[in-house]
């Protein structure tokens, strides 16, 4: 499992849907973990966690390796709700324009209490916990985001 040189990514975009894994993740008060995208596609908005799946890695690894990556911990996949299988699609890609992006995402819930002050900051750049209806009527929640409470 590796990731792919910057050329060789773009043509897979360019050519294939992606399959990643959404975490929507709720506190015990149910409100709903959202991050401010730091990176294209999606740039600019408040976006659950989640990330892509990797060549050869299993859907149970590809879980446990994001939930490290975006939250700081490590969670299995059996201990989560399958929310569904959900489209995205954007009309830019991680290394700008001219290349649309198109993700097939699993959907899944985790019920946890985080420390948003310790989480990882690659993806995203802050963290805030939402009400679900603030969540839904706000302009700057990515709308992707907004199918997983609806």
């Amino acid at each position: 499992m590796a990731f792919l040189e910057k050329n060789v990514f773009t043509t897979v975009i360019n050519s294939t849907p992606l399959v990643s894994i959404d975490l929507l993740i709720e506190n015990p008060q149910g409100q709903v973990l959202l991050g401010y995208r730091n990176n294209r596609p999606a740039e600019g908005y408040w976006f659950v966690p989640g990330g892509r799946i990797l060549k050869d890695e299993s859907m149970n690894k590809a879980f446990k390796r994001l939930t490290l990556a975006e939250l700081g911990l490590v969670f299995e996949r059996k201990d989560a709700e399958f929310l569904g299988p959900y489209e995205h699609f954007y009309n830019d890609y991680v290394f700008g324009e001219g290349v649309t992006t198109h993700y097939v995402v699993l959907g899944y819930k985790l019920v946890c209490d985080l420390d948003i002050s310790s989480l990882p900051s690659a993806q995203h750049n802050k963290f805030k916990w939402f009400e679900k209806c603030d969540m839904l009527a706000s302009d700057n929640v990515h709308e992707h985001s907004k199918w997983y409470v609806e």
